[in-house]
């Protein structure tokens, strides 16, 4: 009904009704009129006027009975609402669950979207997060799901398979994936701010197991000179290709896994933020005093200290230079421009009190392994200098999330071995062609990150 219509409906006489009220009214007076003049004047008087409370009573007496027993009837089967079980919350509450990180690609058509959540739910999967990558062939979906831990992950796969999802991707994820991306992200380009080497790092957390290569646009040698890349970067399905800040290139491969427009996106926004900053070193100075009470310091090193690098190799003696370059002598100090680079991980110097340069100590990252490597000038060996800068290199490998370390030297080397096994973590030792290698996986080490924090040095085996 419309607004003009209500109006003119509003504005007619209603005589009929004014006429049928008056009618009433007057037959209400006329019967009360003849009830009182027969209670009043009747025989039988008193007596009608008793039977009429004892009625009036008995029915509000009743009306307070059938309401009291129907109004806290449980709710009938038809409402659907059921009283719970007193031990069905708590054995809800203790059901061990999941994180899951999930990622499928599903038809890009009305309804596939909701047939996927719909199965997800039949196995009480709850979805925490949710983000689309829109392609030509279809949608990829990435799903943040908790899930009951009795299920399976083969399980979970065929459930997402029979709903219509391909090339299903899943792997474990942690209570740090509950933080929404665009956090995540800021977070990210604030490490990324902060310190030139958070760079492979940031990549690493970004878009989990993966692989990056740097490679300097000079040449090292026996290692591949970088390729031209384009300005504006280079995305291949598993392969992401970008202009390195120094000049070099970057390279990102994931086989499991393609790269989706949306993180290439985010990869080349990180490595935009890298380049206009700049290099950048945290300016942080740590006093180490030796047993003996010599007080050094330890910094963290950059390529303005490649000068000092220079010198202390002209300092080292020709078998401790062998022992840490694996070749000729004369190309060590080829090799400084890259060890000291942030691009390719991070690199401690030791300082005497004088200023002058005695060990460096380097992390780094080697795809998607960690290498670490000592330095300590000839005349400051056996003094725990070199056990100290691999505690506090493990360190940071730990906080970093390396999943192992390996270091490369030889088995005449007993105090980079020494150094290792002091490390208090187990070992894996391999061997070939007079070439010792040995791997330790540091992740989740609580001992090693109070070592990063401490600043005396620890009596104990020294190493080179």
């Amino acid at each position: 009904m419309t607004r003009s219509t209500s109006a003119a409906s509003a504005r007619r006489p209603h005589w009929r009704r004014d006429l049928v009220e008056l009618a009433a009214l007057f037959t209400a007076v006329a019967v009360a009129d003849a009830a009182a003049n027969l209670v009043a004047h009747g025989p039988s008087g008193p007596v009608m006027l008793c039977v009429a409370a004892t009625a009036l009573l008995a029915t509000a007496g009743f009306h307070v009975w059938w309401s009291r027993r129907h109004g806290h009837a449980p709710p009938s089967a038809d409402t659907g609402a059921t009283a719970p079980s007193p031990a069905a919350a708590p054995r809800a509450a203790a059901q061990e669950t999941a994180l899951w990180r999930m990622r499928t690609t599903v038809q890009d058509t009305p309804g596939s979207l909701a047939s996927l959540c719909t199965a997800l739910a039949g196995q009480g999967v709850d979805i925490l997060s949710l983000q689309t990558h829109p392609l030509s062939a279809g949608t990829v979906d990435e799903f943040l799901l908790r899930a009951p831990g009795t299920l399976a992950p083969a399980e979970l796969t065929r459930t997402v398979a029979g709903a219509g999802g391909a090339h299903t991707w899943l792997e474990r994820a942690d209570t740090h994936d509950l933080v929404d991306v665009p956090t995540r992200m800021l977070g990210l380009a604030t490490r990324t701010a902060l310190d030139s080497a958070e760079l492979p790092l940031a990549l690493r957390q970004l878009l989990g197991r993966c692989t990056i290569h740097s490679v300097p646009a000079r040449s090292l040698p026996g290692r591949p000179a970088a390729e031209q890349v384009p300005a504006e970067g280079v995305l291949e399905d598993h392969i992401m290709r970008f202009r390195a800040p120094s000049g070099g290139s970057l390279t990102v491969e994931r086989p499991q896994l393609p790269f989706t427009p949306t993180e290439f996106a985010r990869v080349r926004a990180l490595v935009e933020l890298d380049t206009r900053l700049g290099h950048r070193v945290p300016p942080r100075r740590d006093v180490l005093t030796l047993p003996e009470g010599n007080a050094l310091t330890i910094r963290r090193a950059d390529p303005a200290d490649r000068a000092a690098a220079v010198e202390m190799h002209d300092r080292c003696s020709a078998a401790t230079l062998g022992l840490r370059y694996h070749g000729p002598v004369k190309d060590a100090d080829s090799y400084l421009g890259h060890l000291l680079s942030p691009r390719f991980g991070r690199t401690l110097a030791v300082e005497s009190a004088s200023g002058r340069l005695v060990a460096l100590g380097h992390l780094l990252w080697d795809g998607d392994e960690t290498e670490v490597a000592l330095l300590v000038e000839d005349g400051w060996q056996r003094r725990g200098i070199g056990a100290e800068l691999l505690r506090r290199l493990m360190a940071m490998a730990s906080d970093a999330g390396c999943e192992s370390v390996y270091a490369i030297t030889q088995a005449s080397n007993t105090g980079m071995v020494a150094a290792m096994r002091g490390l208090g973590l187990p070992l894996d030792y391999q061997i070939e062609e007079g070439t010792l290698v040995i791997t330790s996986r540091p992740k989740g080490v609580p001992a090693l990150r109070d070592a990063h924090a401490s600043t005396p040095a620890q009596d104990g085996p020294a190493g080179r």
